[in-house]
């Protein structure tokens, strides 16, 4: 049984919680939040403490907080010599205080409270600096019942990056399609088959074999229209050129 205390009370932290709660060899020892009212309403299940004096011994101690406190907080950590991760896919390993042995459980998947994550589907990016560590984070990985994959900070980085291409700005896309549906009325609901279908694809297409649209059979008159729509908005018409632009030049296609 691997014993895990948790180290921050935010979207990751709440679902790794949950995650290693149902976990067959995993007990969460303990939870700590600089403020308890975060954490409160888990206290019926698990210890919970705002004094970093008071951590219990663990297997593995989990920073579960944002970028720019891991540092700190790792040097704040009233021992050494145990393992102690932290979940980000930008920070480096070697941000970890050294008086610790460092590691990295990144699991490279979007976060919000309140919706329910399987993380049978949610890939578990490790790395570590001392050798004997990864088998204890393989197995705590394995114990949420999703795929791992061993990465250096250098491939992190890149995934952390990419995933922001394809998670957030895409969804930065999608809230931009829902308020050009609202300006005429037309129901966005009715795209989300499309959205689903474009996912899809990328199970058994590359994303350049999977590309569609006017940009890519250089459709000109169509791209004309569509700019001329967007003409009182020009934000988004900005957007909509540079997409067009980088598909044309990913395509071989001539610009407009």
């Amino acid at each position: 049984m691997i014993s895990v205390v948790i180290l921050g009370a935010g979207n990751v932290a709440s679902h790794l919680y949950r995650g290693f709660r149902v976990a067959e060899n995993v007990t969460v020892s303990q939870w700590y939040n600089r403020s308890l009212d975060a954490i409160l309403e888990y206290s019926h299940e698990v210890d919970i403490t705002d004094s970093l004096d008071d951590l219990k011994v663990a297997d593995v101690y989990i920073l579960a907080v944002s970028d720019d406190a891991i540092a700190e907080l790792s040097e704040r950590l009233p021992f050494e010599n145990r393992v102690v991760v932290h979940t980000s896919g930008s920070v480096g390993v070697y941000d970890l205080d050294k008086k610790h042995k460092r590691g990295v459980l990144y699991p490279l998947q979007s976060f919000t409270k309140g919706t329910i994550l399987d993380f049978s589907e949610v890939p578990i990016c490790i790395e570590t600096i001392h050798k004997k560590s990864y088998a204890l984070l393989k197995e705590l990985a394995v114990s949420l019942g999703g795929p791992t994959q061993r990465v250096n900070s250098d491939q992190r980085r890149v995934l952390h990056l990419a995933a922001v291409f394809v998670n957030n700005f895409t969804n930065q896309l999608y809230r931009i399609g829902h308020e050009i549906t609202e300006s005429e009325g037309a129901e966005f609901d009715m795209l989300k088959p499309l959205i689903k279908e474009t996912a899809r694809k990328l199970e058994d297409l590359s994303p350049f074999r999977a590309q569609t649209g006017p940009a890519k059979r250089n459709d000109k008159k169509t791209i004309k229209k569509h700019l001329k729509l967007l003409e009182a908005n020009t934000d988004h018409k900005k957007i909509y050129e540079l997409l067009t632009a980088s598909i044309q030049k990913t395509h071989g296609r001539k610009k407009l």
